[in-house]
């Protein structure tokens, strides 16, 4: 138990850094602009020009609704940190609105802060995904049909996202609309990097003379584990110790200069990869 604290301490520190980067982008740079691809904040765009109620407050009651489903199908764990995302963006949006309101776009180029309103929020969901939560909203039906399809989570949010999309062009001017498009596809593809970026692993395939030292480096020095068999050299005829093992990047690093101290002769194959599940690693709930 006292283990998991220090993690479970830094998955809230990264979950709230998410929250934060997530809000400036929606509030300062999507909410000004009527950018629509996609969310509930999304929807709140739109719906505020039905409804006598801010952004921050539609927003609020979409997510709410979406969250008791993501409890009920996703899990409790999902919905704890989902719901702890939903309360502290809603309040964080609602600050904003006190204490910075905004009646127009902050600088008036509109690339400039489209391209804005897509790099922050596309990062915090991609945090927030790698951290097994979410923004609430459309990405919980995301989620949701994650579990039960074959898509992976970004095909997912860009087929949820692309109704509302659809919807801004019948409620806003047409460059409002294109901007919500583009918006949409480049959103897609950053998370989907994103996400694969900070999944990253390298596995390592190591012929060394000192198999032993290295084996010794892997459990105690990276704190992880590695497999060994058994080989034979088709040159030489002599046997050989093979090693595998799974680390992250920046343990890769220093297992790469470890073994370069220890038999700088030794062999190393090196793979990127980002799917590595089990112990230690991503496991599928």
């Amino acid at each position: 138990m006292k283990n998991l604290m220090p993690k479970r301490v830094m998955e809230y520190i990264i979950i709230t850094f998410a929250v934060v980067l997530m809000d400036v982008g929606i509030y300062v740079f999507k909410f000004p602009n009527n950018f629509s691809f996609g969310g509930v904040s999304g929807m709140a765009v739109v719906f505020s020009h039905f409804i006598p109620m801010t952004s921050a407050q539609i927003n609020l009651v979409i997510n709410l609704i979406l969250l008791v489903i993501g409890f009920i199908v996703l899990g409790r764990d999902f919905g704890v940190k989902t719901a702890y995302v939903t309360v502290v963006s809603s309040l964080l949006l609602n600050v904003f609105e006190k204490f910075f309101p905004m009646d127009r776009a902050l600088t008036g180029n509109i690339m400039l802060e489209l391209c804005f309103a897509i790099i922050l929020p596309a990062l915090a969901a991609a945090l927030l995904f790698f951290e097994n939560a979410s923004g609430g909203g459309t990405d919980i039906v995301a989620m949701i049909i994650k579990k039960y399809s074959t898509m992976n989570i970004s095909g997912a949010l860009f087929a949820v996202d692309c109704v509302i999309v659809v919807v801004s062009f019948m409620v806003f001017d047409l460059t409002t609309g294109l901007c919500s498009v583009l918006g949409l596809m480049a959103k897609t593809l950053l998370i989907d990097k994103s996400i694969e970026r900070m999944k990253l692993n390298k596995y390592f395939t190591i012929i060394s003379s000192k198999p032993d030292e290295i084996c010794e480096f892997i459990m105690n020095g990276l704190d992880r584990s590695a497999t060994v068999y058994h080989g034979e050299g088709v040159y030489s005829h002599k046997d050989k110790k093979i090693i595998l093992t799974v680390v992250d990047v920046r343990q890769a690093v220093l297992l790469q200069r470890f073994i370069d101290e220890v038999d700088p002769q030794a062999f190393l194959m090196v793979t990127k990869s980002s799917e590595v599940v089990g112990k230690g690693f991503m496991s599928y709930i």
